[in-house]
């Protein structure tokens, strides 16, 4: 599979770099939490993240002064398993070099997504990316096995909580999984044996081969 950079005129699409802000701390205090043996970990807000000085800026020029939470994803992983969409952008920062999928929320069709359209972004470290909300993306990938990634995860306040308790009106409600969080799974995913919208078709994609 084909990486790009999210300096190259593919990622307009998907989203754009952040410039103007220092990050050194924020990766410093990243680094302190170690990574799990296998798999993904993610908290949607980690208080000693939130302590940083970078949180302010995020929340005021990334986001307008609107609340938000800065939390990470952090662990190992080289697949798709699934995409999901925010009514909002996602900031992303990273202490190592990483790999996000992403595709179109335009590109749904009756409810389901093929994976071959997925295209691959390679976020150098420390660097901010702003993730539209419009873009499907999900955990990130790493870029070494041995090191893993660590990306600091920034989003409305309350968004990936516990999900809102309502009656579903239309097939987009059934997405939900979480609050502010609407889910596609592969079928061969976990999420999707633990009963998410099966959304995804096609390859479940592992770019492990192409690092």
């Amino acid at each position: 599979m084909k990486i790009y950079s999210v300096y190259d005129l593919e990622f307009k699409a998907y989203g754009k770099v952040l410039e103007g802000f220092d990050t050194a701390e924020l990766r410093e205090a990243m680094q302190k939490i170690d990574l799990p043996e296998t798999g993904v970990a993610y908290e949607p807000g980690i208080d000693s993240l939130e302590a940083c000085a970078i949180f302010a800026p995020l929340r005021d020029r990334a986001y307008g002064g609107m609340p938000i939470q800065l939390g990470m994803c952090w662990g190992h992983n080289t697949r798709l398993n699934c995409l999901e969409y925010h009514r909002d952008s996602e900031v992303n920062i990273g202490v190592q070099d990483f790999i996000l999928l992403l595709g179109l929320e335009a590109q749904i069709k009756d409810g389901v997504f093929d994976t071959a359209l997925t295209k691959a972004f390679r976020v150098p470290a420390g660097v901010p990316v702003e993730v539209f909300g419009s873009t499907l993306h999900y955990a990130p990938c790493h870029t070494d096995a041995k090191d893993g990634f660590r990306v600091a995860i920034v989003l409305p306040k309350g968004t990936n909580t516990e999900k809102p308790e309502f009656t579903p009106a239309c097939e987009e409600d059934k997405w939900m999984t979480a609050r502010n969080k609407w889910l596609l799974a592969h079928p061969e995913s976990s999420e999707a044996k633990g009963g998410a919208h099966i959304g995804l078709k096609g390859e479940n994609l592992d770019i492990a081969a192409d690092l």
